[in-house]
């Protein structure tokens, strides 16, 4: 990666498909524009869905994934072997709007740098990562293209016609992009697939910044959820999407409930609703929690990403205030780009339960954190450990304090401190 002439960057494009609510895309961008506006950088953000900033911020709705149209292209694509010609104008016509949009957010903005999240790395939305590269290629526009996950992780993105386009710009061999992934797997995969070098950053976590705590406000999570005082919350705090591995969550709560020491008192929280891969999934874990007998709280109209206020004047609870409410949090992943619930129950003190995910066994478990861990499936000892830990106080503490330090250390925002400024150095930047 070079430039042809060093650059003063200090106005900084974020280029997002969705920028709203905890979905890890968004939540890793938000920490990214912290750490860059305390460096002295300002920040403007393009997306096609979000409730950020509105005087930094320009909103084209055909940049969002699940806006209709385009969401029924990317359908045809990874559905259909063969490409029928209209199918390739549509997606032209749809990239020219957007790159047209792009270079008014570039000029109107006097935007120096872009950082595509995710938008050249996973083709949710193949018009946008085309109309990207495109501008790219004819700006020479410094690029940091931070990369969440990739096609090839995921095996409904290996079928269709887009092969092309994966080739083009998921993600896309130009000079003036600098790639960053946040795994080490990441970093050899690009290498290896796309003879893409790549540095690696971590998602991290404010582990200074105050957590929300106990309050009059979330004093009354609990009765609004209809649960007593001695039932257990189990927090689940992902999307209900299949590789989240929600069965064993279920299935953890429902040998809990077996035992003399839980008495049928887990309830399991779900805290994401959304469902950005279909129902099929969602109706296959609530029939399963039905099997098992395991009551399941998905109540989108209580919990929301931050706090507010339902139509009737009660109260919707924060994902934080939920944190706050649980007993214990479950995380039983097959695959994570990286692992932001993971910090999330460390960041708040709470046990967890994680399981061997490619991810967190390369790069979180050798750091030495403390949870109960499983290889795919839930064990007696699995049980057995839970139980230990909801029983003893003092356990609970020793491994929060434990997990906590280790967090602040290697996943705090001083790592984005310290490597985004080098990342910057690549370009050759006068500042």
């Amino acid at each position: 990666m070079y430039l042809t002439k060093a650059r003063d960057i200090r106005r900084i494009g974020f280029v997002s498909t969705r920028l709203q609510g905890t979905d890890g895309v968004s939540l890793e961008t938000r920490k990214w524009d912290d750490v860059l506006t305390e460096l002295g950088y300002e920040t403007f953000f393009f997306s096609g869905l979000s409730d950020w900033y509105p005087e930094r911020s320009r909103v084209v709705p055909a940049a969002y994934f699940l806006q209709p149209e385009v969401h029924a292209l990317h359908k045809e694509i990874f559905r259909d072997a063969s490409r029928r010609r209209g199918l390739t104008a549509d997606v032209g016509e749809i990239k020219g709007g957007i790159k047209a949009e792009l270079y008014k957010f570039i000029e109107d903005f006097g935007v120096d740098l872009i950082i595509p999240e995710n938008a050249l790395a996973i083709p949710m939305h193949i018009p946008l990562g085309l109309a990207i590269t495109e501008l790219i290629a004819e700006t020479e526009m410094p690029t940091i293209a931070h990369h969440h996950d990739f096609f090839w992780e995921r095996p409904r993105f290996l079928t269709g016609c887009a092969e092309d386009y994966l080739g083009r710009s998921f993600p896309p061999k130009l000079h003036s992009i600098a790639h960053v992934v946040i795994n080490t797997e990441a970093r050899q995969q690009l290498a290896f697939r796309c003879g893409l070098s790549s540095f690696m950053i971590p998602n991290v976590w404010d582990f200074d910044e105050e957590p929300v705590k106990p309050d009059a406000y979330n004093a009354g999570f609990r009765k609004d959820f209809g649960l007593t005082e001695d039932e257990v919350i189990f927090l689940q705090p992902t999307r209900i999407v299949a590789r989240k591995g929600i069965e064993n969550a279920i299935e953890l709560v429902a040998r809990y409930n077996k035992t003399p020491e839980g008495a049928g008192r887990g309830r399991l929280l779900i805290s994401h609703p959304e469902l950005d891969e279909g129902n099929a999934y969602f109706n296959r874990i609530t029939d399963y929690a039905a099997l098992l007998e395991v009551p399941l709280l998905i109540r989108p109209d209580l919990l929301a990403p931050e706090r507010g206020a339902r139509p009737d004047g009660g109260k919707v609870y924060s994902l934080w205030d939920a944190y706050v409410a649980c007993d214990f949090v479950t995380y039983p992943s097959t695959y994570e780009g990286f692992g932001n619930a993971f910090l999330e129950a460390v960041y708040y003190r709470k046990p967890i339960l994680v399981n061997q995910y490619a991810i967190y066994a390369q790069d979180i478990d050798p750091i030495g954190f403390k949870v109960v861990s499983i290889d795919g499936f839930i064990t007696r000892d699995t049980v057995r450990q839970t139980i230990e830990l909801l029983a003893d106080p003092s356990m609970r503490e020793d491994w929060a304090e434990h997990n906590f330090r280790l967090g602040r250390r290697f996943f705090s925002y001083d790592i984005l401190r310290k490597r985004l400024p080098y990342l910057f150095m690549n370009f050759g930047v006068v500042s």
